[in-house]
């Protein structure tokens, strides 16, 4: 006489592993990549090409090599000096006459930028540079605008401009929308954002 097995009951499992996949699903962390928000101005086709002389004095070069070191104006430079250093070039304020700059509160130092319509950061990098070292770079030289268009736009207005710029994203007035709009546009023409990225080479 033939001995019977008793069969497993394998009807739960399939739930069991439906409602893990489940958990894993919601409980798990996916990483994604950080960019830097830039919002780049409209090609204007019926404008005709111009090369734009700028002095040596008005730039400021930053070189991020493959192993993360900056070199700042050819000086060697820690990642903590970097945002200071970029805030006394953009408000230097060296210029006269048409490039005089009455809101700067800089050195005036005559071998450093003119007024920060002029001042220009260039950043160049290798292809080897680690991407958290550029990113650091970026927010180091960001966090020095913000904190001079804070500065200047507490002087005009009493109020940051870090946080006009937050409350014109989430405000849905549009009488406030339009307040904040002409104050953020006359910030961004105190201290305009230039910024120059240089193709990627082997430094």
């Amino acid at each position: 006489m033939a001995r019977k097995v008793p069969e497993i009951n394998a009807g739960s499992m399939a739930d069991i592993s439906f409602l893990l996949l489940i958990f894993f699903l919601v409980t798990t962390t996916i990483e994604s990549d950080k960019g830097i928000t830039r919002r780049l101005p409209p090609i204007d086709e019926s404008q005709e090409e111009v090369t734009t002389t700028i002095k040596e004095r008005n730039i400021l070069t930053v070189i991020i090599n493959s192993s993360g070191d900056l070199l700042v104006n050819d000086e060697p430079m820690s990642i903590e000096r970097l945002r200071e250093t970029t805030t006394d070039f953009i408000d230097n304020g060296a210029g006269t006459g048409e490039d005089d700059c009455s809101y700067c509160r800089g050195k005036k130092d005559p071998k450093s930028s003119d007024n920060p319509q002029k001042a220009l950061v260039s950043i160049q990098f290798d292809r080897q540079t680690k991407y958290e070292k550029y990113m650091a770079v970026q927010n180091e030289i960001m966090a020095a605008y913000n904190e001079l268009r804070d500065r200047v736009s507490q002087g005009l207005y009493g109020e940051d401009f870090t946080q006009m710029n937050e409350d014109y994203t989430n405000s849905t007035d549009d009488k406030v929308k339009e307040r904040l709009q002409d104050r953020i546009k006359k910030i961004r023409e105190l201290y305009p954002l230039n910024i120059s990225e240089a193709k990627p080479e082997e430094i």
